[in-house]
């Protein structure tokens, strides 16, 4: 994907990535900003559950219009068939890189914990939950300003979700009693 163009966006440099994606920095050759582009892997393209939560994913997270959430810019598919998502790019790093450095000074800490308060308490308005907050979702900028990121696990409250009863779907060590007995989870 490195040195490719995906639509009007010019592949960078590989950020990282996880079980729903990997993340590259890329140049918007049209609008000449840098952005961040999602690609679903190409094991999960033919996957449809996947490839409707990863739509899932572009509609939770653009629908919400907020200063600690990620912006998306657009969902569009390659001529082989690989969706991505273009979403703003942030300089900064995870919270989970700035916490194995080191142990975050108490007013970082709580500033921090605001911010995704605030980002969840968006979310949590618009009928969305998160299910996968941890510290590698969220960005810190080098301006200190937390971003949400990774909505490929939310849910919108007023959907039927595309989870299977039974299932469980997170991050083990961070999800709620109701995610690790893959019962119905909501804002609390």
């Amino acid at each position: 994907m490195l040195g490719q163009t995906v639509s009007h966006y010019r592949v960078v440099e590989k950020l990282g990535g996880g079980g729903m994606g990997v993340v590259y920095r890329a140049e918007d050759t049209k609008l000449r900003r840098v952005v961040a582009i999602k690609v679903l892997p190409p094991d999960l393209t033919r996957d449809t559950t996947a490839k409707e939560r990863f739509v899932l994913e572009a509609q939770a997270a653009s629908a919400l219009d907020h200063p600690n959430i990620c912006t998306i810019h657009e969902i569009d598919e390659t001529p082989d068939g690989e969706i991505f998502l273009v979403m703003a790019y942030y300089p900064g790093e995870t919270l989970k890189y700035k916490i194995d450095r080191g142990p975050l000074k108490l007013d970082e800490a709580l500033d921090y914990a605001i911010q995704i308060g605030q980002a969840l308490k968006k979310a949590h308005e618009n009928g969305i939950v998160h299910r996968d907050i941890k510290p590698a979702n969220v960005l810190v900028t080098t301006d200190g300003l937390v971003k949400v990121v990774d909505f490929g696990l939310a849910k919108l409250l007023s959907q039927s979700g595309l989870t299977q009863t039974g299932t469980t779907l997170g991050t083990v060590s961070y999800m709620s009693p109701e995610q690790t007995l893959a019962e119905s989870v909501d804002a609390r």
